[in-house]
């Protein structure tokens, strides 16, 4: 039986040479299917969160040329945090030939990014968001933008990563089964609360799914009698608590990130009148 890789293949110019690396790997190896997702001239901190919410959509495994100190230490910090394997694409020879040579290496501190208040707001944003990511630092929440609530593998990550390449401060709080919700979630006042949900079925073969990528077999996970109790329970939290709530059933994550910002906007109109 055949295996498949999902491969991130991050470039600072063409992706030409990550592109070449993996293609000349992929091939030693026996039975591997390969799903391939290139990103070329990132350049800039602002393109980071983008990249960590669709690698949070789809774990695999992330192969990049980036040697900006600034670009690469953001993106291998986010591939630590969600547990995601994160390679320089040169690292082996570049050490090596380092050290054969008796050289040292050159670091490239910054990359040529503008540093504008957009700038600093996209970078702020992307780095509350790693620090609030399922339920880290859930007794401090009230300096977020927007907080969103839901199940597991209700698409939170990925969805708060693609807030935060738009410069908002976004923070997620998983609800876990037979446990309250945290008191930092139900007191926060400031932020924008909103319920994700979704159909249960299709939950249900997205956990287990998850569970094959985990070799895990932990029928709890995914026994769909308890999702779908877990799936009720939380809209029902949100009606009680008068959060706004989004199927994200058949929408992407773009789609979902667009109706949160719709309702900021409104928020922020609605305060402003």
């Amino acid at each position: 039986m055949s295996k498949t890789l999902v491969l991130h293949l991050v470039s600072h110019a063409s992706g030409e040479l990550v592109e070449l690396l993996a293609r000349n790997a992929i091939v030693q190896l026996e039975g591997l299917e390969v799903e391939r997702r290139l990103w070329k001239m990132v350049r800039h901190l602002g393109q980071v969160p983008e990249i960590l919410g669709e690698v949070a959509q789809r774990p695999g495994y992330v192969l990049h040329s980036i040697s900006h100190t600034d670009v690469r230490q953001a993106l291998e910090d986010g591939c630590s945090h969600l547990l995601v394997p994160c390679q320089f694409a040169l690292e082996p020879l570049i050490a090596r030939l380092a050290e054969y040579s008796s050289t040292a290496v050159q670091v490239h501190s910054s990359s040529s990014d503008a540093f504008d208040e957009d700038y600093y707001r996209r970078v702020e944003a992307m780095k509350y968001t790693l620090a609030h990511d399922d339920g880290i630092a859930s007794d401090d929440l009230d300096s977020a933008d927007v907080i969103v609530v839901g199940v597991s593998r209700a698409t939170k990550t990925p969805t708060c990563m693609y807030l935060a390449s738009r410069g908002i401060k976004a923070a997620n709080v998983p609800l876990v089964p037979f446990s309250q919700p945290p008191m930092g979630l139900l007191k926060a006042k400031g932020p924008l609360i909103v319920g994700l949900t979704v159909d249960p079925t299709r939950l249900a073969r997205v956990r287990s799914a998850r569970l094959r990528a985990w070799d895990n077999e932990d029928s709890q996970y995914n026994d769909f009698s308890a999702l779908r109790k877990e799936v009720q329970d939380a809209r029902r939290l949100f009606v009680a608590r008068n959060w706004p709530v989004i199927d994200v059933t058949h929408r992407s994550i773009e789609q979902v990130s667009a109706m949160i910002i719709d309702l900021l906007r409104a928020r922020a109109n609605g305060a402003g009148s």
